[in-house]
Order: C-alpha cells, then sequence, then structure tokens
C-alpha cells in the first residue's frame, strides 16, 4: 500500500506521517549527521571558507528543504562541485580569500543561486536542465574530482596554499613545486589519515570515517602540541548560530552572476539525480519543479546565514538510506545536530589540524573520478566517451565554470536539433477501416487524398522543418494526390508564427494545384482559428473536417 499521499505544498516529504517511523528517522538523521556534519566542514574548506561555513550549511537549508522538497530521504546540506564551483566563483569575482569583504560576498552568492533557481521554477525550466547529458556530467564530475585534489595537496603536504592560483594544472604544479618544503610530520599524518579513511570504507562502511578521524585528529592535537612540529590546525571555529547578515550590492555582484548560474544548474542537477536514486518505489515520483523551488528556497533563506549554496549530496544521501531514514523528520534531526556542534563542540575544533580535512576531501572525491562510468560509455558510444574526456580537459585547462558552460550549451544545442527535425508521418487506411500510423522516414505510398499526420504540436521553435515536411510530402510523391489532408490533432496551442506559416502552405499548394484540408483540431485550437479571416473561408470551402473519416468523405463527395 502507498505510504504517501498527493504532494502538498507544505511538507510532501513529510505527510503524511507514520508514528513508528519515528524511531528510525532519530537515529537515520544522527547516522547521517555523524557524516554529513565533519564532510560539510571540509567542504567548506575546498570553497576557500572557515569551516564555520560547512557547519552553518547544516542548518537553515536543510530545514527549508525538510520542509519543501519532494524527496523523503535525500540529504541536502552542499557537495564538492558547489564547494569547488564556489572557490572559482569567488576568485574570479575578485574577492580576497580571508578578507572583510568574503563572508558578504558569500551571501551574495548563495543568494544569487537561490534567485537563479526560483527563476527556473517559475519559468518550470526543470526538464530543460534536467536533460544536461550524462556524458557532459561524467566529464564535469571527472574535473571536479581532480581539481579538489590537486587544491588539498598544500594541507597535505604542510606548505602554503596558493589561493590566487586557479585550474587543476597550475595549482597542482604550484603544490608539487613546494615538496621540497613539505613538512614531513605533516605529510605522515596525511598518509596515514589516506590509508584510515580507505580502509575503513572497504571494511567497515558502516562506521563513519570522517567523524572516527576528525575526533581522533582532535584526540590527538589535544594531547600532543602539533603546530610546535610544523603542523598547522584550522582557524578559531567560533561558537554560537549564525547572525543573519545581508547581501554585498557592490562591485563583486556582476562578476559573481556567470558563476551563480554554473553553480545553480550543477546544485540542481545533483539534487535532482539523488532524489530520483533514493526514491522508493512506493514513494511520489520525483518533480523536476518542485526541487527547482524547494532548492531555491533553501538557498535564498540560508544565505542570510552564511551558508553555502546548498545541494544534495550522494555519500550522505546513501547513509539516510542505509540508517532507515522514511522521511526528512530525518534531515531536522541533522540540522538540530549541526545547532549542538556549533553551540557546545565549535571551540574544541580548532584542535583539528588540516592535513586531516584535507584526507577527508580527498578520500571523499575520489567517487567523483568514476572510471567505471567512462568505460561504460566507450562501450555503448565511444564518442560520448571521448566527449566526457573533452569536457573534463576543458575544466582541468580552463575551470570548471567554462565547463558547465559547454554542458549546458551542448544540451540546448542537442535540444534544439531535436526539436527542429521533422515529424510529419504519413496515415493510411488499412481493409479494416482502421488509420494507420507509417514509421517516420519510410518511403510515402502514393494516395489521394494523400493523408499526414504531425506528431508534435507546431510552435515558432519548428514550424518552418515540418511544414517543410509537409510540402515535400505533397510536391514529391508522384502522381500527385488533388488534396492533402493534415492531422493537427496534437496542435493544443495556437501562436501567430505557427498560424502565418500555415497560411503560406495553403497558399503555395493552391497553387500548385493541390488543395490542402486540415482535420482533428483540438477545440482550444480551433476556437482560436475562428478568431481569423484565413479560417473563415477554410471552413466555408468544407476544407475542415472533425476527423480523418469526416475528411476522406469530404473529398469523394
Amino acid at each position: 500500500m502507498p505510504t504517501t499521499a498527493p504532494p502538498t505544498w507544505l511538507a510532501p516529504a513529510i505527510r503524511p506521517y507514520r508514528a513508528h517511523w519515528l524511531k528510525a528517522d532519530l537515529l537515520a538523521g544522527l547516522s547521517t549527521g555523524a557524516v554529513v556534519i565533519p564532510l560539510a566542514m571540509a567542504y567548506a574548506t575546498v570553497a576557500n571558507m572557515p569551516v564555520q561555513i560547512g557547519l552553518y550549511t547544516c542548518m537553515v537549508p536543510v530545514v527549508v528543504y525538510a520542509f519543501m522538497g519532494g524527496s523523503r530521504v535525500a540529504s541536502v546540506t552542499t557537495s564538492s562541485t558547489v564547494s569547488t564551483l564556489t572557490a572559482s566563483t569567488m576568485l574570479a569575482g575578485g574577492v580576497l580569500i580571508g578578507s572583510d569583504d568574503q563572508r558578504g560576498d558569500l551571501v551574495t552568492l548563495t543568494l544569487l543561486v537561490g534567485l537563479f533557481l526560483l527563476l527556473a521554477s517559475v519559468f518550470r525550466l526543470g526538464m530543460l536542465v534536467d536533460n544536461i547529458s550524462d556524458m557532459t556530467l561524467v566529464g564535469i564530475k571527472v574535473a571536479v574530482g581532480l581539481t579538489v585534489m590537486a587544491a588539498q595537496l598544500p594541507k597535505l603536504l604542510g606548505v602554503p596554499p596558493h589561493p590566487h592560483t586557479t585550474g587543476f594544472f597550475k595549482v597542482a604544479w604550484s603544490a608539487l613545486s613546494d615538496v621540497p618544503r613539505a613538512s614531513p610530520l605533516t605529510a605522515a599524518i596525511s598518509v596515514v589519515c589516506l590509508a584510515a579513511l580507505l580502509l575503513l570504507a572497504k571494511v567497515a562502511p558502516r562506521v563513519p570515517g570522517p567523524l572516527v578521524l576528525i575526533a581522533t585528529g582532535i584526540a590527538v592535537s589535544a594531547a600532543v602540541a602539533l603546530p610546535a612540529y610544523g603542523v598547522a590546525l584550522v582557524p578559531t571555529v567560533p561558537s554560537g548560530f549564525p547572525m543573519p547578515d545581508l547581501p554585498r550590492l557592490d562591485r563583486h555582484i556582476v562578476p559573481l552572476v556567470p558563476g551563480a548560474l554554473a553553480i545553480a544548474v550543477m546544485a540542481f542537477l545533483e539534487t535532482i539525480a539523488v532524489a530520483r536514486t533514493s526514491r522508493r518505489a512506493e514513494e511520489n515520483p520525483t518533480e523536476p519543479d518542485r526541487e527547482l523551488l524547494a532548492l531555491g528556497a533553501a538557498a535564498v533563506a540560508g544565505s542570510f546565514f552564511h551558508s553555502l549554496p546548498p545541494a544534495g549530496g550522494f555519500a550522505q544521501t546513501s547513509v539516510n538510506l542505509r540508517s532507515g531514514a522514511r522521511s526528512q523528520i530525518s534531515g531536522l534531526v541533522l540540522a538540530a545536530l549541526a545547532v549542538v556542534v556549533a553551540l557546545v563542540i565549535a571551540p574544541v575544533l580548532s584542535l583539528l589540524p588540516q592535513a586531516v580535512l584535507g584526507a577527508v576531501v580527498v578520500v571523499a572525491v575520489t567517487r567523483l573520478i568514476d572510471v567505471a562510468a567512462l568505460r561504460r560509455l566507450y562501450r555503448l558510444n565511444p564518442r560520448e566517451c571521448f566527449g566526457a574526456v573533452g569536457v573534463a580537459l576543458i575544466g582541468l585547462a580552463f575551470g570548471l565554470i567554462p565547463a558547465v558552460a559547454v554542458a549546458v550549451a551542448v544540451t540546448l544545442l542537442l535540444v534544439l536539433h531535436i526539436v527542429n527535425a521533422p515529424h510529419v508521418v504519413q496515415v493510411i487506411r488499412h481493409d479494416n477501416c482502421a488509420w494507420v500510423e507509417q514509421p517516420e522516414n519510410a518511403t510515402l505510398i502514393p494516395a489521394d487524398p494523400l493523408v499526414l499526420r504531425c506528431l508534435v504540436p507546431l510552435y515558432a521553435a519548428n514550424v518552418r522543418p515540418n511544414v517543410a515536411a509537409i510540402r515535400d510530402a505533397a510536391l514529391g510523391v508522384q502522381p500527385r494526390a488533388s488534396t492533402v489532408v493534415v492531422d493537427l490533432v496534437r496542435q493544443t496551442v495556437l501562436e501567430s508564427t505557427v498560424l502565418h506559416i500555415l497560411v503560406e502552405l495553403d497558399l503555395e499548394l493552391c497553387g500548385a494545384g493541390i488543395r490542402l484540408m486540415i482535420t482533428a483540431l483540438p477545440d482550444r485550437t480551433l476556437q482560436m482559428l475562428q478568431r481569423t479571416e484565413w479560417w473563415h473561408e477554410v471552413e466555408a470551402d468544407g476544407r475542415y473536417q472533425p476527423d480523418l473519416d469526416a475528411a476522406v468523405e469530404a473529398v469523394g463527395r
């Protein structure tokens, strides 16, 4: 029996609620928080932000999504992709790392991301963005994984970072050039942490590796004065709930816009993918436009409380599922746990070695370099595999924002190509009087009348290629038919451009001695056409009939 009611405007991922779910949701929220909170703190450093920014991202955005999102178990905090794009956007916008402007500009960036998502939901663009191909997504994720790993090298080696260096190759080269000056103890800690995380993931996948590692790192740091041995610690973490702040509407806002758009696209794609893959069979299907609305509202609300742009994450959602979460109550538990950490544990976090956070990030992003996905693409279509590698190289050489722009542009070109392809087929009548569509691109069978059907509604973007297909069929088949019947049963709306081109088609066929007859228009479209003089002439000549049978009968009279 289904466990959910039809979606409502508020809390569709919570209502209706079953009392016996509460224990599972509480445990799942605590288990997920043990993984998500340390990971979000680590991702904040990827975005060149203090670790508490990741902590704040686990608060307001999580609560807003819990009440507005459509996925019952998706964990929406932030991701490595979004964190990396945030860092790239801030650098491209001229925001100095560690400056007084940085926090205010983060508010602006997250707010812009939220506004773009809300605007996309208003115009119902969910399905368009959702059509970005697997090829481009695989390539972007590979670029993100390698870029993030390169950015962690200074932490792992114990050398000063190069905050103004961008691009995988430059960042990696800068870090590797500093290897002779690396801190031996920091490098040793990094190796031990990486090995421990990988081992835990393999032999005890249910153990929250990041939490264990961070707790161990803090304990060791409390016992041993690590900075005296050249091991850097994270800066002081203030305790308490973040105070609301306003965006900075100064010279940085315009340079932040392209990056905000790229972040909005990737945050939505990650969230919708997480929501779909985590959906149980008895739950309601995921609605892209609802996810746009929920994610946009979460970003706007979170922006004023110093949140990173929110996004769904596969790692944290898989923990949520594995822990038995039944609804977004688990997300509310996670947010409450983040508040407790900020109020009680935050000062202790200042004892954490940066090498530990770097190791957490590196292991977390290894799954983005999906060699298995590249192999699948190669087996299915080698060109898609090479395309994914190409997108990855663009991201590595020129930055992730250009890579996302390429992904969106390629998607739009493919969509336009499909939209502009004609979808007109011949319809023939069998002996049993049933009308049957011929396959697309099938050779036309001479008939009089020649009956054609548009398989898609005509509008400004596709009317010309489809009308051209009708014209070519009418004038090209030999012997020519004296009458061409066009079935527009799918024409649910009428634009002035479509009307204008249909009138031109009528005049051209008339000049060639061919009578154009139209049939099967939906009532709404028929009422719109009846406001035009051309349609009055069509009806007066008997060239409109309600169905194909009536049209063929009218031709015979």
